[in-house]
């Protein structure tokens, strides 16, 4: 069953100052960058997450990657770059980055995960690996998980892929197109979601010496090297969520330290929510301060997050504690996440007390009524986890099962929010 916490909310004494863990995303791209670039990389700011952690430890199992204090130093290429088998566990991203390096080294490698992992799709980048010269067996069902991949015939050129699956697909063939003969042209078919991640990955591949353009429908990426860097890994904005949303729930003032530094993620679209709800939004130093209080006029809005999906559930609990009905859309996508992020959080949500219509394209939220005691599943997703441990801020309590799960992307999560949310461990 896993571990069942109960979270009550805290009394919220100001300042609260709440430190979140580097980007996972950011994290997972450069890695993958020093692994592949000419010499020795130093990186630092690397979350301790489930994600991040199954790159670390695919390198450090063919010695190409060290810990030094808060610095990992990365030695780039030769042979063998990742083992025969990568488990990748739960770690969605990790699983087709390390896919698509997988199709560039002379040896075979198996990727597999845990069950969750293996029921979410992943035939779009196979099929497009395969069109590159890539080797791919299915040891299980076709387009996902466990797979076989070795190198074959692979080269570069021109490939199609859909831009509204999964924008790391495309980001997961940017990163081994450096290493291509001639690079790679992707051209993207229909609406890119997530565009913003796609930017990163090009913002973190030129960071390690790539050429890369990214245009309304198509990406293109130079044949070429990647050169060894120092590299430092922004905070986490995905995860900074989830304090800076706390305003709108209950008045009070929270500050995140070190998150102004986080230019590269499309995330940052959250600064711009919460002050159109009617939060204030500032920036001190570098660090990011929202507030509301008594009287603030905190208002309903209608906002598409395409390219900051990830911030869906932290914000559709946010808005269920206003008076009137939001709207988020644009992100019909995110069923294939780690859960059904519309339906499932749909449903703990209502279990919580709020009142929420699953749409085509995101959710229609119309409002919370207070309860005593909600209890909800996780589904195995993190963000969900950690959003709905929220409602213990207008709840009497929140029971979480499986929050564990948290370690995906935040493992000290309850410890880190400690000054909001009071746990305690109920059963394992």
């Amino acid at each position: 069953m896993g571990i069942v916490r109960r979270i009550v909310g805290q009394q919220l004494q100001e300042p609260i100052v709440v430190h979140i863990p580097g980007s996972k995303s950011v994290a997972n791209r450069a890695l993958i960058c020093a692994a592949l670039a000419q010499g020795e990389s130093r990186i630092t700011g690397l979350p301790d997450g489930d994600d991040t952690t199954v790159i670390v430890e695919s390198l450090s199992q063919v010695k190409r990657i060290v810990r030094d204090g808060d610095t990992y130093i990365v030695q780039g290429g030769g042979q063998p770059l990742l083992p025969g088998i990568v488990d990748a566990r739960l770690a969605g991203t990790s699983s087709r980055f390390l896919t698509a390096v997988a199709a560039i080294i002379s040896s075979t490698t198996v990727i597999d995960g845990g069950a969750p992992l293996r029921g979410r799709p992943m035939g779009d980048l196979h099929d497009a690996l395969m069109e590159l010269g890539a080797e791919v067996e299915w040891l299980g069902e076709r387009g996902h998980l466990p797979v076989s991949i070795s190198r074959g015939s692979m080269s570069g050129g021109t490939i199609a892929i859909r831009g509204d699956v999964s924008s790391q697909f495309i980001s997961a063939l940017m990163l081994i197109a450096p290493l291509l003969k001639n690079g790679l042209t992707i051209d993207v078919v229909g609406d890119l979601v997530s565009r913003s991640y796609v930017e990163m990955t090009a913002a973190v591949m030129t960071s390690f010496g790539a050429i890369v353009k990214v245009d309304a429908a198509q990406v293109v990426v130079s044949e070429g090297r990647y050169q060894a860097a120092d590299y430092r890994v922004e905070p986490d904005f995905s995860s900074a969520a989830f304090p800076l949303v706390v305003p709108v729930l209950r008045p009070c003032s929270i500050r995140v330290p070190g998150l102004a530094k986080g230019v590269l993620q499309g995330d940052a679209a959250l600064l711009d929510i919460l002050s159109s709800i009617g939060c204030v939004v500032s920036v001190v130093g570098d660090d990011i301060v929202v507030s509301s209080d008594s009287s603030s006029q905190l208002r309903t809005v209608d906002v598409s997050m395409t390219n900051c999906s990830d911030l869906v559930p932290a914000v559709a609990v946010a808005l269920s504690a206003l008076n009137g009905e939001s709207r988020i859309s644009g992100v019909g996508f995110i069923r294939n996440k780690e859960s059904d992020r519309l339906g499932d959080l749909a449903t703990e949500m209502t279990s919580c007390g709020a009142s929420v219509t699953v749409n085509d394209d995101g959710l229609t939220i119309s409002g919370h009524r207070a309860m005593p005691t909600s209890s909800v599943d996780t589904h195995h997703d993190h963000r969900l986890a950690m959003a709905l441990a929220l409602y213990a801020l207008v709840n009497g309590e929140v029971v979480v099962r499986e929050s564990e799960v948290v370690t995906k992307s935040w493992p000290s999560f309850f410890e880190d929010m400690s000054a909001i949310l009071a746990t305690s461990e109920l059963q394992k």
